[in-house]
């Protein structure tokens, strides 16, 4: 039986949905045997409710849909895997915004800079007209893109220094990933950003030759910049996301009762995740402040006043198109 399973898998991935959607005796058996990436940690909410919805989808569809998680980037990295999943090798993938806007540039368009100023500015545009713009955008790349977007976070800014204005980062050396949007947030705001691949961190903080970092409070806490940095200045400078998409051939391969369990399902636990991540940001802030990092709160509108006098979000604006910052604007208000 293991061994049948490791050839209908090997098929799978060699064959994509060729193999299910025709003449496989697997998919005439009607039964779905899919593998879903991720790059989080089993200890992250985004697993905890990941592996929630397959579970859901394989009672309500009485064993007829089988999504295996596969945590921990286990699969390959998240640029290798969405190739897979374009090309069919992988079914479905949790793919950040950050990396999906390689192949879809729209897909960083609620990663303008300190555009959202609170968790419910964040979800009435993702699931309001916003959110319907970037997903047709997402659609076009050959995905399938679920309605709810699944919760990252907002980006924090960690120092040996507190930043309260703009001007406490003026020629702050900051590790930022690599990334044009959060590249020029901070050059226009004056600061000195440097990208550092995530895995060397901890020790160019340590060995000074970054003074600053930015990420979301999980990934301060799972890296352990606590140890490196005295203050946490509660930006909220960038939110971003989590997209659950599927390889458009292999959800179209399963009937239409099977898709509506598969998208019930993944839709309710993201609503589910996205509550779990904002308590444990409350959480994680007083962890963090029991390990000795001081929390700041600045005020975003000199920020923004920062980045409209450097043309910032004109640039953007241009970049982006004018449709498509329209639908940024309708959701948050004048930027450019």
């Amino acid at each position: 039986m293991q061994n049948a399973r490791r050839s209908i898998l090997k098929a799978t991935a060699t064959f994509g949905l060729v193999g299910l959607a025709s003449k496989s005796g697997h998919a005439q058996s009607g039964t779905f045997n899919y593998k879903v990436s991720t790059n989080v940690q089993t200890t992250h909410p985004i697993y905890i409710r990941l592996v929630e919805a397959t579970d859901k989808i394989k009672a309500e569809s009485d064993g007829k849909v089988i999504i295996r998680v596969f945590p921990n980037g286990q699969l390959g990295s998240d640029t290798d895997i969405l190739s897979q999943v374009r090309s069919g090798g992988v079914e479905l993938v949790l793919s950040p915004g950050v990396v999906l806007a390689n192949l879809v540039p729209m897909a960083s368009l609620n990663s303008v800079g300190f555009a959202f100023p609170d968790y419910p500015a964040v979800w009435k545009a993702m699931d309001g007209n916003m959110g319907k713009f970037m997903r047709n955008a997402i659609a076009q790349a050959n995905l399938t893109v679920f309605d709810k977007i699944w919760d990252n976070g907002f980006r924090q800014i960690t120092a040996n220094k507190p930043i309260a204005v703009p001007a406490d980062l003026v020629d702050l050396k900051i590790r930022v990933p690599v990334s044009p949007l959060l590249i020029s947030l901070f050059r226009t705001l004056k600061a000195s950003p440097t990208p550092i691949n995530f895995n060397e961190l901890y020790s160019a903080l340590q060995t000074k030759v970054v003074d600053a970092q930015e990420n979301p409070l999980p990934i301060i806490t799972s890296a352990k910049v606590y140890e490196v940095q005295k203050y946490c200045s509660m930006t909220s400078h960038v939110w971003d996301g989590y997209w659950v998409l599927a390889n458009k051939r292999a959800f179209e391969a399963l009937p239409a009762t099977l898709k509506d369990i598969v998208t019930k399902n993944f839709d309710a636990s993201a609503v589910s995740q996205r509550a779990d991540s904002e308590r444990l940001a409350v959480s994680l802030q007083q962890d963090l402040t029991a390990k000795g990092l001081t929390f700041v709160k600045p005020a975003m509108e000199p920020f923004r006043a920062a980045l409209q006098e450097g043309k910032f979000y004109s640039e953007w604006k241009t970049k982006f198109g004018d449709e498509a910052w329209a639908q940024l604007e309708g959701a948050v208000g004048k930027l450019a």
